[in-house]
């Protein structure tokens, strides 16, 4: 009969001191080997890890935890995961994180504010070494945010950020890659060039509205605020956006599209082709993100490559870093993105 059970009865939790005390040898050469440390020799840490399996000795985290004042988990809380770019952020984060001999906790909002709120209390509840954040759409106070970082626990935001509360913010230059890509269609010929943007609260919003407006004056040419239609981050918006434009007449309707992002453009592109237009050549559209659809739609979409993967991976390391008091919090991150040219806009 094993050590578990007796009569019927599932035994008490094996410890590591009752390990010792069957193997001869002290609690604490025990817990060396157990942790992998040094100063335990082969054949002891072999015996030590044998009798582990045998007994079902499993480590007691709260315990450990509260010895270090750690608890050695991180938790993210993402907008949504429906779309390509949340899941490759996810998979960065997760090798950084495993690898540096951290847990993750991943939560989704569904981009509401009250459940972007809940979890961060509930991450918090669980005494997370430290907060992978990146904000829901709805969001326009900071004040949580804020109370966090005072209570002691470090965030790092990532792709939608909040600058300038004391958090280390990862992302890509939004507002350059917004205005490269728009000077990329005014280059081919391009006169009527419409946004679809995100919302203003929300840094990926705000920054890349300010690069097309910037690419614009660039070449002096007007901005015209009926060629600039919110659309929001989901293909919804993006479809719902895109009629409102094309109830333009053909004089005033736009001969290009820049969207805040390749879901936008996504949905933007139903709406072309319901009102049986070509792209490109009634209406060329760009996107931002590389979504994985971007190049098997009919038309290929042309976007600014956003790496998602080293986005999370830079994240959770930045993160990591602060924990481990290796590095100081408020650092501004920028990750490297590229044009991606395809048939979308006219210019292949």
């Amino acid at each position: 009969m094993s050590e578990r059970k007796r009569s019927g009865k599932v035994s008490r939790r094996i410890t590591a001191e009752a390990i010792a005390e069957k193997l001869g040898v002290s609690a604490m050469t025990v817990s060396r080997a157990l942790n992998g440390r040094p100063n335990v020799n082969r054949k002891t840490r072999e015996k030590v890890l044998s009798a582990a399996r045998k007994y079902g000795y499993t480590p007691n985290h709260i315990a450990r935890s509260l010895a270090l004042r750690k608890t050695e988990t991180i938790g993210v809380v993402v907008p949504e995961i429906s779309h390509s770019f949340f899941p490759e952020v996810i998979r960065g984060i997760e090798d950084a994180v495993y690898s540096a001999g951290y847990h993750l906790i991943l939560t989704s909002t569904a981009e509401d504010v009250n459940r972007e709120q809940d979890a961060i209390m509930t991450l918090q509840s669980k005494r997370v070494d430290g907060l992978l954040i990146s904000t829901a759409q709805t969001v326009t106070d900071h004040s949580m945010y804020e109370e966090t970082i005072r209570q002691g626990v470090p965030i790092v935001f990532f792709d939608r950020v909040v600058q300038n509360i004391g958090a280390t913010c990862v992302s890509i230059d939004d507002e350059d890659c917004c205005a490269r890509i728009t000077e990329h269609m005014i280059g081919h010929g391009y006169h009527s060039i419409a946004h679809l943007s995100g919302p203003p609260t929300v840094s990926i919003g705000k920054g890349r509205m300010k690069g097309y407006k910037k690419a614009l004056a660039r070449h002096n040419m007007k901005v015209r605020p009926e060629l600039i239609v919110q659309s929001g981050f989901h293909e919804k918006g993006g479809y719902v956006a895109m009629e409102r434009l094309l109830q333009l007449s053909p004089r005033e309707r736009p001969d290009a599209v820049v969207a805040v992002n390749d879901p936008a453009a996504f949905g933007a592109i139903k709406a072309i082709q319901e009102h049986r237009l070509r792209i490109p050549q009634d209406i060329a559209i760009v996107g931002m993100t590389d979504d994985i659809r971007a190049e098997l739609a009919l038309s290929p979409l042309t976007t600014i490559r956003q790496p998602a993967y080293e986005i999370g991976k830079s994240a959770a390391e930045a993160l990591i870093e602060e924990i481990e008091e290796r590095a100081k919090p408020g650092r501004k991150i920028i990750v490297q993105t590229e044009l991606t040219v395809r048939k979308s806009c006219g210019c292949v």
